[in-house]
């Protein structure tokens, strides 16, 4: 065969590849341009907030708004953490949090270690009816339970909000059994072997092996309980014991004109320990959604 009849011979494939390359470098473009938009649209509203945190008081009504401000007044955030006693109300929300979903994990995991390990009759329309409480909406429950936690003298305390959360949820209960149900038998099997009690088998094996799921389940308790705003206004009622959300909450009525770049400033210094604790933990909380969907 002549050299010219191979070139004739190669040369479709070689438009065929370039043209597969081509497309692929389009498909590449659009989803970089698709994902650009998307971040631009989830941080808009943080590029918001910190622009009106460093605006005066007359430039947040300005028509149209200026993206940018004329001076930056980093002093507003002084003046917000002045505002109130924001120091306190940090730690009171740390301490809910951080209460709050320990007691929601471990005691979920417990729970989901149950019904991922034991083949009893009756799991599979108990696992059912704990799945169907998702269901419930809160308002139906809330005076219930606020009846039954005043007649136990627990109002004005953290113990109607840390309490039920040793109860573990339904929601978390559900994330760390598909976990539990990935984890091979043969681990199990070998810890009762040796000699390892049911209980040193859950918390030597099956715990550390489900770290990331443990980790994405601690940052949905943590950031529920952080911005939490119903509870903590229901059984709530002195000032010393607010949380962060009924403290910005509360600029509306401090004054007669809501003080925007104040709020805004206090919000953004509220919004900050999530951010970054989901930062810190974004390697484990991906690998914890992946792996707990794949049963």
């Amino acid at each position: 065969m002549s050299v010219s009849a191979q070139v004739k011979q190669l040369a479709p494939a070689a438009g065929r590849s370039s043209s597969i390359s081509t497309g692929e470098r389009v498909t590449k473009i659009s989803s970089f341009i698709l994902l650009i938009v998307i971040c631009t649209m989830m941080l808009l509203p943080l590029y918001i907030m910190l622009s009106t945190a460093l605006k005066t008081q007359q430039e947040v009504f300005v028509f149209p708004p200026k993206w940018v401000p004329n001076s930056l007044m980093w002093s507003n955030f002084v003046d917000a953490m002045k505002a109130r006693p924001f120091g306190q109300y940090f730690y009171n929300t740390t301490l809910y949090a951080i209460v709050g979903t320990i007691g929601e994990v471990f005691s979920s995991a417990f729970v989901a270690y149950g019904f991922s390990r034991y083949r009893g009759k009756g799991r599979n329309a108990m696992f059912l009816i704990l799945l169907a409480t998702m269901m419930i909406p809160y308002p139906v429950t809330m005076i219930p339970q606020f009846v039954l936690f005043k007649n136990l003298g627990w109002i004005d305390t953290y113990l109607p909000l840390n309490v039920p959360s040793f109860l573990g949820s339904a929601y978390i209960i559900f994330l760390l059994r598909q976990f539990f149900n990935t984890v091979p038998t043969d681990l199990f099997e070998a810890a009762r072997l040796d000699g390892c009690s049911e209980l040193r088998t859950f918390w030597n094996i099956a715990l550390p092996l489900c770290s990331p799921a443990l980790a994405s389940a601690a940052i949905f308790g943590f950031m529920w309980r952080w911005n939490d705003y119903l509870g903590p206004l229901i059984y709530l009622n002195t000032d010393s014991k607010y949380t962060i959300s009924i403290a910005l909450s509360s600029f509306t009525s401090m004054y007669n004109i809501v003080p925007w770049h104040l709020m805004m400033a206090a919000a953004l210094v509220a919004v900050l320990p999530p951010i970054l604790i989901f930062f810190l933990a974004q390697k484990y909380f991906v690998q914890g959604i992946v792996v707990s969907g794949l049963k």
